[in-house]
């Protein structure tokens, strides 16, 4: 069992900056529902009620600037620590400043934009029984040039989802090879910091699907499930965030 969580919340968000220069984006809240009533929770609640249904008890949160009152929220919790990315660099930038705390275990990153309405448990157990360097849960997009994108052979079913074999992925590309987007949720093996600080020769900042290609690169093998009936309740763009709260109003329970 996966026992482990990064869940990074250095990011703030162009067009969400007005609120979040002041207001962590993990704290933006989304409706749920608790003994028969329409609550609202921080998306920070919800992401780790979904890793700690699947069995996750220990989480470190990457933060950068501007993270006070998240800290705040989540003091005296237990299982929960911080590090720190004072300058942001990417996601895969945030992701390796959880060497230390990950050690040799594998462990679940967690954007802190969006959560998922299912699909942790499909994503823990093919990991379970396959043991690869990295899973991932995919969403087909109609405008794949703004997210990471895979090339991948489909393998057959997994708990009633498809299953693909990765073969390479590709960084909000311009002529994308595929619609299959990964998720901001993922399960690795450590072997995914020595691939991110292999990546160079990149413009900008350190993405997280510059470490995914490389560690295909390298031989590892990476798994993956297609999400079609699961959303992304992304907070991390106005349209987005409005999208998010009038599902989780209407219908959105968490597990």
């Amino acid at each position: 069992m996966i026992r482990k969580a990064v869940i990074t919340a250095a990011g703030k968000g162009s067009r969400m900056k007005y609120i979040t220069s002041v207001l962590p984006k993990a704290l933006l809240p989304l409706f749920k529902e608790e003994d028969g009533k329409r609550v609202m929770r921080p998306i920070i609640d919800l992401i780790m009620s979904s890793l700690s249904s699947v069995g996750v008890n220990i989480f470190c949160i990457v933060i950068g600037k501007n993270t006070k009152l998240l800290m705040d929220y989540l003091y005296e919790r237990e299982g929960i620590s911080f590090t720190f990315q004072k300058d942001p660099k990417g996601f895969g930038d945030a992701v390796l400043k959880s060497e230390n705390f990950v050690g040799n275990e594998p462990f679940f990153v967690h954007a802190d934009d969006g959560v998922l309405t299912g699909g942790y448990s499909e994503a823990s157990e093919l990991y379970e029984e396959n043991k690869p360097d990295a899973v991932l849960l995919l969403r087909e997009v109609d405008n794949p040039f703004r997210y990471g994108i895979v090339k991948a052979e489909e393998k057959g079913e997994f708990k009633n989802h498809k299953l693909y074999k990765i073969i390479d992925a590709q960084e909000k590309p311009k002529s994308p090879f595929s619609k299959l987007a990964i998720s901001a949720v993922y399960i690795f093996k450590p072997a995914i910091f020595d691939a991110l600080k292999e990546v160079n020769n990149y413009e900008g900042e350190l993405e997280l699907t510059y470490g995914i290609k490389k560690l295909l690169d390298n031989g590892g093998e990476i798994y993956a499930i297609l999400l079609e009936k699961e959303k992304w309740l992304n907070v991390g763009d106005p349209e987005h965030y409005y999208e998010a709260l009038t599902y989780s109003f209407n219908q959105f329970t968490s597990t």
